[in-house]
């Protein structure tokens, strides 16, 4: 990836265009003999990331009143201190779509986080920076009495000084010869809490977002990042009440090879995002 000319030898996106790799206990001792810590994250990219996370936070909705048919427990084995398995197992994961949205999922632990995983990937994804297809993603993910607030509070959020933020132009698109990349990988999810109709599902997610192509000063970086949903039970499936995020876990960076800007923007265009989990 290429960093513009002017950038200096700090430069949060490349600078020099060097990468320097630090390994596990190998770090460089500091003049006192302490040793350095880790290389963490870019604070830029996680003001970036969390300000794309939180505008997409749910307005705090209080499901009131349940009713004798609550959520069943997940389907699959279940391993140690409340684990459960990954592999598709139990329940089907989901049984239709909306928009193109997974929807109509199981009314049990597993399918609430099967719908809390495929949820931050659509809410993750370069839909929520067009207004159309940010209202169908909303209307289609979230509790009914948080759905019109939520999106006027989107509208003034989603403004062209957030779209200069990540580098796009003033009407959310990306600067000619230039792909816009931002999406959520689930890594893992889990439940944290379920009183009768609402569960509460934690979906441990790395992030890509940035701008992939030639002299690009916003290069696709990657985060990590832990989404917490509080999903309730509303016209026969999983929604969303609120949403909110929080940093890591994050492990240590591998000495993998950044690729070029062109073969980052090719990946983009020749794998398709995931569609449903579990």
């Amino acid at each position: 990836m290429t960093p513009a000319d002017d950038h200096g030898p700090d430069d949060p996106y490349g600078g020099s265009g060097r990468t320097r790799t630090r390994l596990p206990g190998a770090y460089d001792d500091d003049l006192d003999g302490t040793p350095r810590r880790p290389a963490r994250p870019s604070r830029s990219l996680i003001t970036v990331v969390g300000i794309v996370v939180l505008l997409i936070a749910a307005i705090a909705f209080a499901n009131q009143g349940g009713n004798d048919g609550g959520p069943e427990g997940g389907g699959g084995a279940t391993g140690a201190k409340g684990t459960s398995p990954t592999a598709p197992t139990g329940v089907d994961p989901v049984k239709g779509r909306t928009d193109g949205i997974p929807t109509g999922y199981a009314r049990n632990a597993q399918g609430a986080q099967s719908a809390a995983a495929n949820y931050a990937v659509v809410l993750g994804s370069d839909g929520m920076f067009r207004t159309e297809s940010r209202r169908r993603i909303v209307e289609a993910l979230y509790a009914p009495g948080v759905v019109e607030s939520l999106l006027s509070t989107m509208a003034k959020a989603y403004s062209p000084q957030f779209f200069g933020t990540v580098g796009l132009k003033e009407d959310g698109t990306a600067p000619e010869g230039l792909t816009f990349v931002s999406r959520t990988v689930p890594v893992g999810t889990k439940v944290t809490e379920q009183k009768g109709d609402t569960m509460t599902v934690e979906v441990w997610s790395t992030g890509l977002i940035g701008l992939a192509g030639p002299n690009s000063t916003k290069p696709v970086t990657s985060s990590w990042f832990t989404l917490t949903q509080k999903l309730t039970w509303a016209d026969g499936d999983w929604k969303i009440a609120s949403t909110s995020q929080r940093e890591g876990p994050t492990p240590i960076n591998g000495d993998n090879r950044a690729s070029s800007a062109e073969e980052i923007a090719g990946a983009v265009a020749g794998y398709g995002g995931f569609t449903h989990a579990r």
